[in-house]
């Protein structure tokens, strides 16, 4: 089984609320002490050896524990359990999911069938939930007045078609632009005054992805 680690607030005022038994009590001690120190959750066997019970007590302290809010139990046989804060939400940090940032899109390969990359963002998974997600650093001002800046990373849903008015990653060279499907023709708009729209043919064209989110780079 695998567990996240306590959400925003302090360990204190996530439990406070939730009136734990001393059981209870101990063994969600045990399980944020193990995870903070190995970066992953013991199994029931190795947590039943730590607290000196059956793996059945373990079990049972850990369904109490569901009932009150503290952890959610998913996967096969209920072996994943997340970690949750005051609000009953899957604690921040064990939310993340690592998806790959790419610079420049290879032609005629979906960006997604690419199987490496050379570095990696980890984005809210709750916030973030579409399959096969990439993130493109956006280089240049074009897009500034839809909120999207030089630097910043901008999260993308593998596609290779789009609406009229969404903002999508195309080739040759990595762009971001609003699309806009004309009679004769498609426009990339950029959000930005001081930039031409680009004209394409329906063939010279090719959408690898919508733009689903922004991530802000510190400056």
């Amino acid at each position: 089984m695998r567990m996240g680690a306590p959400g925003d607030a302090t360990g204190e005022e996530n439990r406070m609320p939730r009136r734990l038994t001393p059981t209870q009590q101990r063994l969600l001690d045990y399980l944020e002490r193990t995870i903070t120190a190995e970066g992953e959750s013991p199994s029931l066997r190795a947590a039943a050896a730590a607290q000196g019970v059956s793996h059945a007590a373990v079990a049972r302290t850990l369904k109490a524990l569901e009932a009150k809010g503290c952890v959610r139990r998913a996967g096969r046989y209920g072996r994943t359990i997340h970690l949750l804060n005051r609000a009953r939400e899957v604690a921040a940090p064990q939310r993340g999911r690592d998806i790959p940032v790419v610079g420049r899109i290879a032609a005629g390969l979906p960006l997604y069938a690419q199987p490496q990359w050379e570095e990696s963002v980890t984005v809210d998974a709750e916030r973030f939930r579409g399959r096969d997600l990439f993130a493109l650093r956006v280089r240049g001002d074009s897009m500034q007045a839809a909120g999207i800046l030089d630097g910043d990373l901008v999260i993308c849903e593998p596609r290779q078609y789009a609406e009229d008015g969404e903002i999508v990653a195309a080739l040759e060279e990595a762009t971001v632009k609003r699309f806009f499907r004309h009679a004769d023709h498609i426009e990339l708009r950029p959000e930005n005054p001081a930039y031409t729209p680009l004209r394409c043919g329906f063939g010279e064209l090719l959408v690898q992805g919508k733009v689903v989110g922004v991530l802000r780079v510190m400056r």
